[in-house]
This record gives structure tokens, sequence and C-alpha cells, in this order.
């Protein structure tokens, strides 16, 4: 298999609206059995949560932020790239020039920005650390502190910590930068 890119990316996909979860399952099945795993990584459909009154009572929606469109983590190379593209309810990548040219991926930027938005972490990097490890705390309000890991949520890049306050433990949630390992 030729590889263009050794890194992966994020792209945007132009999907028919509506079918924008539809093309999600799509492609994460179509990776599966195509054996593209290790260049088809993550696949998100960016939706906020918007409450509704209606006849006085609230009601929670998904609403789609972009609707119409897709995003990829993907390394992007003639047989990924043929996956996604070729995936039903796929029209195309944004960035794309036609005529078989490769698309532009986002800006690290733009990305950060939108994954921070939806809560879901914009680095999915491997963690050397697990549930039992002692670590140090170096960012935010228990600055400092040591604690033990009690959760690991890899998706949202966050763990939960106790650590001790006035001789009692108490748990808090930190972001993976937000700790240091000893």
């Amino acid at each position: 298999m030729e590889q263009i890119e050794s890194e992966k990316q994020w792209y945007v996909l132009h999907t028919y609206s509506g079918y924008e979860n539809k093309v999600k399952q799509n492609i994460e099945s179509r990776s599966n059995s195509m054996g593209m795993e290790d260049y088809i990584f993550r696949v998100v459909v960016p939706e906020e949560e918007e409450t509704e009154t209606k006849n006085g009572k609230e009601k929670v929606n998904m609403k789609k932020t972009f609707p119409g469109y897709v995003l990829v983590e993907m390394i992007m190379a003639d047989d990924s790239w043929y996956v996604v593209r070729n995936t039903p309810g796929v029209t195309g990548f944004v960035g794309s020039h036609g005529a078989g040219s490769k698309p532009a991926p986002l800006l690290n930027e733009e990305i950060e920005v939108i994954l921070r938005r939806l809560g879901i972490s914009t680095r999915h990097q491997e963690i050397d650390f697990e549930v039992g490890d002692t670590v140090t705390i170096i960012e935010g309000a228990f600055s400092g502190l040591t604690g033990k890991i009690t959760e690991i949520d890899n998706e949202r890049a966050k763990l939960k910590v106790n650590v001790e306050m006035f001789g009692r433990e108490t748990s808090t949630e930190l972001d993976f930068e937000q700790i240091d390992t000893l």
C-alpha cells in the first residue's frame, strides 16, 4: 500500500444532509471490513445539545453544528482515500479540486477549536499511565498535589484522580495535560 502522508490529519467530508450519522457508521464499518484501521481513525459528526421549550416542557435535542459535513481523522493514502471517498452518502472531500486530487487537511488550530467545543480530545496520544498510578497535578486548582488515578477516559482525554485534602480524599476530573507521572 502506497503511503503518501505518514501523519494522521483531519479532513472534512461533504455528505447528503441528514445522512451524517449513517456516513459515520458506514466509514467505521468499511474501515474495519477493509482492514484500514491503521489509516482511518476517528469519525466525528459535530453536534451540540439544544434545549427547546414546547408547551411548557423542555426538550433536549442534538443539533448538527455543520449539517452535511463529517470530520474524519486519517492518514491520506491512495487506499484510505478511495475507501472514504466511495463510502455511500459521501459526496466528496472539502478542499479537493476534483479530478482525483487529494484534499487539503484542516489546520491544527481549526480542528482543535471544533473538537474542544465538542468536548473531544484534540490529542489522541498513547498514554503511559493507568488506573492506580500516582501522579502529580501540574495545572489547575489542585496544582502541586499528588493523587491516585481512579478512572481514565481516553476518548475525552480526561481522568479522575483522588487527592488528599484536609485529611480526606477528594475526586477531581482532569485533562491528560494537567498531570505528570511520578
